[in-house]
């Protein structure tokens, strides 16, 4: 399966394969805000990782948790060994909701614009609740660190890596694809601090497409 069909969901081949969802972020945060493809244009936007086991494949994918931590997450949230739909739904929706807060802190940044209120209060707390569930080893530098024990440690992970990316220099380097409709975001290593595109081969051939239409009319 090609990038492109990555990227529409087209077929039901592509829209089974959310473990092989592309990772250009260079950063797990980022990579999990990249998790909708096309997420600026409606008419094309698609979830790439749905459900718990997609999701447990992803975050073992990016490292988040090794392969053996990460199947942890799928274990039953009640102690009888059941599946408890209502809570396991609960925190599909808050791991959703902390990425959906994550684009409208990191719209704001590429905008060179003022953080959000509400969003910036989703992912605050979000940041907290995580150091609550985390430890502090003693160890230099410091670093918070979530152990793997059920689903809701995904979302306290990927809020404390929040944590540290936007705390740290690399917040500097995080930009936006400029391809119209595309959305996701990127940490630029490049020298000149210039990327303009997710992937050159990407939104960068189709803006190059789009020019030389443009140039070759009549």
């Amino acid at each position: 399966m090609n990038r492109a069909q990555d990227r529409t969901g087209r077929g039901s081949e592509a829209r089974s394969a959310h473990a092989e969802v592309a990772l250009i972020g260079g950063h797990p945060v980022l990579d999990f805000a990249n998790t909708v493809a096309w997420r600026t244009d409606p008419d094309r936007r698609v979830a790439r990782v749905e459900g718990i086991e997609a999701w447990t494949r992803w975050a073992g994918r990016v490292e988040l948790f090794t392969t053996e931590e990460a199947t942890v997450l799928l274990s039953p949230a009640s102690p009888d060994g059941r599946v408890d739909p209502s809570r396991t739904s609960y925190e599909l929706a808050a791991l959703e909701a902390l990425r959906s807060a994550l684009w409208e802190v990191l719209d704001a940044l590429a905008d060179n614009s003022h953080l959000p209120d509400g969003p910036w209060e989703t992912l605050r707390r979000s940041i907290l609740v995580a150091r609550q569930q985390a430890d502090l080893p003693p160890a230099l530098p410091l670093r918070w660190q979530v152990r793997a024990t059920g689903f809701a440690d995904l979302a306290h992970a990927l809020a404390l890596q929040a944590d540290e990316l936007l705390a740290g220099p690399l917040v500097r380097r995080i930009r936006r694809c400029e391809g119209p409709g595309c959305g996701w975001f990127f940490l630029d290593r490049s020298r000149s601090g210039t990327r303009r595109w997710c992937s050159s081969g990407d939104c960068g051939n189709r803006d190059r497409a789009r020019r030389h239409y443009h140039r070759s009319r009549p």
